[in-house]
């Protein structure tokens, strides 16, 4: 494999390090970190992995630098993804890509001319649950796919958040920044393409944010009369054994399954995947390991070689995500009066 100098720019959020770390892992070297907030999580990751803060973006788009990753805030991310075209830059950036339909095109344009790679940590294909959920269905166990649902609740810690969380000009929201993994399952588990999507987004929190909404779920139709229910939230207990008791339940014509990703306080926190067939009785299955890690598996398209993510996946998914966004109904209930 080739040994590669890579840089980050951008790092509004932790889920950076995992891109940074595996990218290490595999004996890659990291010339530094460019945040223009340097005392927010970038120093803390700096510090943890050892890696210098950048004073210039310039010193971070080198000559010698061939990979960026980036965390940057949301709606600036299409900014770099470009700047790393015109530098000859692949780059690995923190989901969500884009949050506008403007971004998307801009996007779409950026992959097809084909010049540089674009990845998206969408790093649920890569969970071994989720991995070996992936296998039982292609081999037919549960039957023909009847539905999917997929319940995705998180901590919010509202005082830890940057304000531009809260701003939908800036996050995109709750839907878009949460359940763009579940649009990318939805057509990774079935094989199949997204119809639409109809449902509601609910406000019941942070009046002096009122564009920061904190519940939402939908119903979506995929090819095949297949039909999903997706969940996200921002609701989880500080008391919670976990940030979100995330759960993918699946129904086939001959059997169901259950992942509880967190597993449960009362039994084990580690994950359980569990599935019952008409001729096998409730089973837990011990999870498979992905034969490689999602920065591995975004180097092999930058090397030419086929990967479980491609290009055409990471712009299905947000054009499904964004379609979501725009079809999404709003219910306030953030202030008294609204109870009335």
């Amino acid at each position: 494999m080739n040994k590669h100098l890579f840089s980050v720019i951008g790092c509004q959020h932790a889920h950076i390090a995992t891109f940074i770390q595996e990218m290490l892992e595999l004996g890659h070297e990291c010339a530094g970190i460019y945040e223009p907030d340097q005392d927010s999580i970038a120093r803390s990751i700096a510090d943890k992995f050892g890696i210098p803060l950048a004073n210039s973006m310039d010193d971070m788009l080198a000559a010698e630098i061939d990979i960026v990753g980036c965390a940057a805030i949301n709606s600036e991310k299409i900014d770099i993804v470009e700047i790393c075209e015109r530098t000859g830059k692949h780059i690995m950036l923190d989901k969500p890509v884009v949050i506008s339909r403007d971004g998307y095109r801009r996007l779409e344009a950026v992959s097809r001319r084909g010049i540089i790679q674009i990845g998206m940590l969408l790093t649920e294909r890569f969970n071994p649950p989720i991995y070996s959920l992936k296998k039982q269905i292609d081999r037919g166990t549960l039957g023909r796919i009847v539905s999917i649902g997929m319940r995705k609740p998180h901590r919010l810690m509202a005082d830890k958040r940057p304000r531009w969380f809260f701003s939908k000009e800036q996050s995109g929201g709750i839907l878009i920044d949460l359940l763009i993994h579940d649009f990318d399952l939805l057509r990774w588990l079935t094989g199949r393409e997204i119809i639409g999507s109809e449902g509601y987004m609910s406000k019941n929190m942070l009046p002096e944010y009122p564009a920061f909404y904190d519940a939402v779920g939908l119903q979506v139709l995929l090819e095949g009369g297949i039909f999903a229910q997706l969940y996200a939230d921002w609701h989880t207990p500080l008391k919670s054994w976990t940030w979100g008791d995330c759960r993918i339940f699946v129904v086939g014509t001959e059997g169901c399954a259950e992942l509880r990703l967190a597993g449960d306080p009362l039994v084990s926190e580690q994950p359980i995947y569990m599935y019952v067939t008409d001729g096998e009785p409730p089973t837990r299955v011990e999870a498979d390991m992905p034969p490689l890690k999602i920065t591995e598996d975004f180097l092999n398209r930058v090397y030419g070689k086929e990967a479980i993510l491609r290009a055409d996946d990471i712009l299905a998914a947000m054009r499904a995500t964004l379609d979501a966004d725009e079809r999404v109904k709003t219910i306030d209930f953030s202030t008294p009066a609204q109870f009335k």
